[in-house]
């Protein structure tokens, strides 16, 4: 076998981002199929880039998080709108509300910590890996738990990397 592995004509890593990036989508819209309750203990961290495109939220949040922000669903959410595209959702940042409207091309973590479950994805847009991300930003209750450490372990975390040759 050779280490020279030739490049693919088959975009096969966007294909398997934009499926696991339907994972997403799918769970949501059972959520918001279930009139916006979480079963059990169920809730998700959402990490995204802020300045990706199409993403809608306040001036103060994007100034305050100018890379990457995690929102938390949990107790305090409403106005779930689930589409093919994204969704958007209404959260409290410091006791003030704000809507969010969020691509999930823009998508760069999902985790339930209630089951240990983990997504992370490659960033669709060029010059926007991946960078170090703040706990979540919004009012909503944690219990402590932090979006990455319940899949450091890497348990039930999906992680796509192809590694392109440079």
């Amino acid at each position: 076998m050779s280490d020279d592995t030739p490049d693919s004509l088959i975009p096969y890593d966007s294909i398997v981002q934009e499926a696991l990036r339907a994972v997403v989508g799918r769970v949501l819209s059972e959520i918001e199929a279930g009139g916006s309750e979480l079963p059990g203990a169920h809730h998700f961290y959402i990490t995204f880039k802020t300045h990706a495109p199409g993403v809608l939220v306040p001036d103060s949040l994007r100034e305050r998080f100018p890379d990457e922000m995690t929102i938390v669903l949990q107790n305090k959410f409403w106005d779930l709108n689930v589409r093919e595209d994204g969704f958007s959702v209404g959260l409290s940042f410091n006791q003030i509300p704000a809507a969010l409207d969020i691509p999930y091309s823009a998508i760069t973590q999902f985790v339930d910590p209630a089951v240990d479950f983990g997504l992370q994805f490659q960033a669709t847009v060029a010059d926007m890996a991946p960078a170090a991300t703040d706990p979540a930003g919004n009012d909503e209750e944690q219990g402590g738990a932090e979006p990455v450490e319940g899949a450091e372990d890497g348990s039930n975390v999906v992680t796509v990397d192809f590694g392109r040759k440079k």
